[in-house]
């Protein structure tokens, strides 16, 4: 663990229940209700009790707070070099944060500290100042509902002009890419950031007068073999997939995975890099694309292997 368990659930939790007994609205409803909103399920019967019985003297027999100021949780110095090192991410700075209090911090770790063997080697070209300058453009139109005009290349290299009401970016981690999400002309457009050669900001747009596309979610159900600390290392990779995990063995576990029909490619290389730990039990259509992937892998080494033997 990076940060001390000071800056943990408990002590913001308990600091909420303070600073609304600071401000004379704490009621011992109000207190579980807290308690409830911003812990564990569990916390709900530990700490409004330690409160209330004064094992926890921070507050008297009336809720009312015995300290002299409310609580405040002032960053640590290693908080800040870590938050120093997220900002300084070229994709995160794409963003534009706010760094203010950070001028003097040195970050945590440096950019080239990690090396993404999984990854695609041809990404975004975050440091040119040509795509900064699009990206914070489309970014703008998107936040302020704002149609845009851009101006791109295709894949084959063809150029195109397109006027559009765009409503979201995504990345792609595989790829290290951002694309642009876009209805114009009567239909959805999707555009590789990279290929964008320029972005005009034009009139608003009311954005209930346009029907965006619905995710076409479809659910991956995984057999997961706990062997070399396998669930951790999944339940990390797929952290930002919304998910269901069951026991079902001592070292066997059952993960419901749901994701976009749009990203099943992607899904599908995760999923094999793990090897035989993850066993795809449905739905079918994704075990028929995993057997056509491995065995195109197949023929692909077995060709390789026969040009070096020759």
């Amino acid at each position: 663990m990076l940060f001390s368990e000071i800056y943990g659930s408990y002590f913001q939790v308990v600091a909420a229940v303070l600073t609304e007994a600071f401000d004379g609205t704490l009621t011992a409803s109000r207190l579980t209700a807290i308690v409830q909103e911003k812990a564990f399920a569990e916390s709900a019967l530990s700490i409004p009790a330690a409160l209330k019985s004064e094992d926890w003297p921070l507050l008297d027999s009336d809720l009312r707070p015995v300290l002299q100021h409310k609580p405040t949780m002032p960053l640590t110095l290693l908080q800040k070099r870590w938050l120093k090192a997220l900002l300084s991410d070229p994709r995160i700075a794409l963003f534009d944060p706010d760094m203010t209090g950070l001028e003097e911090i040195e970050p945590l770790y440096q950019q080239d500290t990690f090396v993404f063997f999984d990854q695609c080697a041809d990404g975004d070209p975050f440091h040119d100042p040509a795509y900064i300058a699009c990206f914070r453009t489309a970014l703008k139109a998107i936040r302020e509902k704002r149609k845009l005009r851009i101006r791109f290349h295709d894949r084959t290299g063809a150029r195109h002009s397109l006027e559009c009401m765009p409503y979201r970016l995504e990345y792609s981690a595989k790829d290290d890419k951002f694309r642009l999400l876009a209805i114009g002309k009567r239909r959805l457009h999707t555009v590789n950031m990279a290929r964008v050669r320029s972005c005009e900001l034009l009139d608003p747009y009311d954005p209930k007068k346009i029907t965006l596309p619905h995710a076409r979610l479809e659910e991956l159900t995984l057999i997961l073999h706990d062997e070399r600390n396998a669930l951790d290392r999944v339940l990390l990779h797929f952290s930002h997939f919304e998910k269901e995990t069951f026991k079902l063995d001592d070292r066997l576990y059952q993960i419901k995975l749901r994701y976009d029909k749009d990203d099943e490619t992607e899904l599908l290389i995760r999923v094999l890099s793990f090897g035989p730990v993850l066993e795809v039990k449905a739905p079918d259509g994704f075990i028929r694309l995993m057997r056509s992937r491995i065995q195109k892998q197949i023929e692909y080494g077995t060709a390789l292997f026969s040009g070096f033997s020759s």
